[in-house]
């Protein structure tokens, strides 16, 4: 099959999946990208420990969008989990813990699933964490301090989410790891981002913090929300 990538959506929290103007929900241009009149819609729920309330509030959102062949994939992976992520138009990765979301991809083959899936024509959401997982690096605490971690490198930015209040100190600190060979993109609380396979850039409801470093100084550049 010839790759056939959709955008990725990023978004900071769950409150995207509920937002919309002018009376159609914003989440309707996710389900208008899959070519399937009964699309299949997958939770993974892995950096969260597989916690079902999340998964509650995934199964509201694909309701809002007329999406009900869905599944919540387990950190068990099962037979039957494998085959419905095989198949799956809209897989959403959801928040939490980014490294043990990470681990359990990596564990069980889940990571190989969800980028042949990617490459096949399937849209990916990531939400906090998982929007991290979805960028070049996540950030951890290992035994000497803040480290990163390599993720799925699907969009060639250092991401991190609602950490607005601290003046993305973590996306800051991973920056200045990398010696500033990677730009990073904060998505504040309430706001997403839409990464196209073209390259492009497009901040949703909020402003994306977009950070650069030039020679010893990290500049920060906000990128509006397109006017309707």
């Amino acid at each position: 099959m010839q790759p056939n990538p959709q955008p990725i959506f990023l978004f900071a929290d769950s409150s995207l999946l509920f937002w919309g103007e002018g009376g159609n929900l914003f989440l309707d241009s996710v389900r208008h990208l899959t070519a399937r009149a009964s699309p299949k819609a997958a939770y993974i729920g892995a950096s969260n420990g597989d916690k079902p309330e999340f998964y509650s509030i995934f199964e509201a959102a694909m309701d809002g969008i007329g999406v009900h062949d869905r599944r919540m994939i387990l950190r068990s992976f099962s037979a039957e989990e494998r085959s419905f992520l095989n198949e799956a138009d809209i897989i959403l990765l959801a928040g939490g813990d980014v490294e043990l979301g990470w681990n359990v991809f990596v564990e069980t083959g889940m990571k190989e699933f969800i980028t042949r899936r990617y490459d096949e024509g399937a849209v990916l959401i990531g939400i906090s964490a998982g929007a991290q997982q979805l960028g070049l690096f996540g950030n951890i605490e290992g035994s000497s301090g803040t480290e990163l971690v390599s993720t799925f490198q699907l969009v060639p930015f250092l991401i991190d989410a609602h950490d607005e209040g601290q003046g993305w100190s973590r996306l800051r600190m991973a920056m200045r790891l990398l010696s500033g060979s990677a730009r990073g993109i904060g998505i504040p609380a309430g706001g997403g981002m839409v990464y196209y396979p073209d390259q492009q850039v497009e901040a949703v409801r909020r402003p994306l913090h977009e950070f650069s470093i030039e020679g010893e100084s990290i500049k920060e550049a906000l990128l509006l929300p397109r006017q309707k």
